[in-house]
């Protein structure tokens, strides 16, 4: 009887550890998407696993796609934020387009890392949703940037001034009423032609929900940067609606 009575309870402590895994509250999912139709920069693999460690790391599950067909309202509602990881060209058809139209209106969070403004020349929203398009850029370089708001989640870890080599990208249909985080000392550089105000990163709230984009990541070595690393993940943070 005594035996029975131990193995009662031994069933009991499982099914209550049990119900606790169960009931574990799930990490926040996002959606990593590098489908090209245009230029594709040859960083995207270490970009990847770089957005794969950065999650693990940082309490989100990862899923890295070129698909575009997983862009239906029913999947994106699992997402927290979508990460346009250097796009390029028409990556959306119609529906598609509507779809992330409609996950941004529910309160959706989206992250452009530098050629996302490379993308979707022909979409009105996508402009406004990424806050700019790409027009032209110089030869890799140094350059200075200056960190004009320290105050957000991208940039706090900053100093007021971070000096750095990437491909620096000259923007046209730049959205009013940006909250810049980044802008580019043109004069340390050559071939800016933002006439000196030339925004390097930027957020804002956009149709329900929210949007952060970095012009910062072409290089291979970026990936494995802290402080870029950083900078992409408060920016990932606050596009997901992350608490500090």
């Amino acid at each position: 009887m005594m035996r029975y009575k131990y193995l009662f309870l031994l069933c009991a402590v499982v099914a209550v550890s049990t119900g606790l895994v169960a009931f574990k509250k799930a990490k926040p999912r996002l959606l990593v998407f590098s489908k090209t139709a245009g230029f594709r920069h040859d960083c995207i693999p270490v970009a990847k696993v770089a957005m794969l460690k950065l999650g693990a790391e940082n309490g989100y599950e990862v899923d890295t796609t070129e698909d575009a067909s997983l862009f239906t309202a029913k999947n994106l509602a699992r997402y927290k934020a979508v990460v346009f990881l250097n796009t390029t060209g028409d990556v959306l058809n119609d529906d598609q387009q509507s779809a992330l139209e409609g996950y941004i209106r529910k309160g959706g969070g989206y992250a452009g890392v530098h050629a996302a403004t490379d993308t979707e020349y022909d979409w009105p929203w996508y402009n406004q949703l990424v806050g700019a398009y790409f027009l032209s850029h110089p030869h890799q370089q140094t350059a200075t940037l200056n960190v004009v708001d320290r105050n957000h989640p991208a940039t706090a870890h900053l100093e007021p001034t971070w000096v750095r080599k990437d491909e620096w990208y000259n923007f046209k249909s730049i959205v009013p009423g940006l909250n810049v985080l980044i802008k580019i000392d043109e004069s340390s550089y050559e071939g800016g032609k933002n006439d000196g105000n030339h925004p390097m990163s930027w957020y804002r709230e956009f149709d329900g929900g929210r949007t952060f984009y970095t012009e910062l990541g072409h290089t291979k070595e970026s990936y494995s940067e802290p402080a870029f690393l950083k900078h992409i993940l408060g920016g990932i943070n606050y596009a997901a609606g992350k608490k500090k």
